[in-house]
């Protein structure tokens, strides 16, 4: 069965186990091939694309690689492999700039609101490099000035890692493609519209990422790759049967 999968789909596939199975056996990858905040003293140019490739368990890679395989085949037989290729890859750009777009926002304020309590936004920069071995003793000594200090540490420590982003812009190509198109979802009894499903699944990743409600979860990458699959969808859905 796994032969009958187009190509491009396949070797996806099998890139995102490989890298899942490595980091596993080898723990450093995940400090190099994760995308941090790009000004994150952790961070590295790569990690725009390899960060699409990592997984945080085997519950993320087994919804990513399933759905992957279920919108996937369709995208690519109707797109051609260029095109497929470039919708993929997109979308995972997409979602990393919208992600970190918002989380420059937030930095941001951070960054300001310590500058104001007379707090130096360096110390935190320099003890959240993950080849620190220094102490992490801070200068802040007020409630409110530790927890920026926190704040920004985490936000300078914690990587994004998935598919995620990629694979929702594939089904936002699909869902513009084939709005009419039917699937099931969990504990609904009845196939919905795709049409349907989307700005649904869009709209609360909106409101999740936003409130920071999101459990760890990078809601707004997810959106940034929809957004950029809807747009290619769009703009290729014209001519849809010249592809090939």
């Amino acid at each position: 069965m796994f032969n009958n999968i187009p190509p491009i789909t396949r070797n996806l596939v099998i890139i995102n186990v490989v890298v899942f199975i490595a980091s596993f056996l080898l723990p450093q990858l995940n400090t190099m091939l994760a995308a941090y905040y790009p000004f994150s003293p952790n961070f590295k140019s790569w990690q725009i694309i390899t960060h699409m490739f990592m997984h945080g368990g085997i519950m993320h890679i087994l919804f990513n690689m399933f759905t992957l395989f279920s919108f996937g085949p369709i995208l690519e037989q109707s797109l051609g492999d260029k095109k497929y290729l470039i919708l993929y890859f997109l979308s995972g750009l997409g979602a990393f700039f919208l992600f970190n777009l918002w989380n420059f926002v937030e930095v941001q304020k951070i960054i300001s609101d310590m500058e104001a309590l007379g707090l130096n936004p360096a110390e935190i920069f320099a003890k959240a490099n993950v080849n620190y071995v220094g102490d992490l003793k801070i200068s802040a000594t007020t409630v409110e000035g530790q927890e920026l200090s926190q704040n920004l540490y985490i936000a300078l420590r914690t990587p994004m890692v998935g598919a995620s982003g990629a694979i929702f812009g594939v089904i936002a190509a699909f869902a513009t493609l084939y709005p009419e198109a039917k699937i099931g979802i969990m504990f609904i009894p009845i196939p919905v519209k795709v049409k349907y499903v989307l700005p649904i699944v869009v709209i609360g990743s909106i409101y999740l990422g936003v409130t920071g409600n999101g459990g760890g979860i990078a809601h707004l990458a997810h959106v940034g790759g929809a957004i950029v699959g809807f747009i290619l969808a769009r703009i290729w859905r014209k001519h849809l049967y010249r592809f090939n």
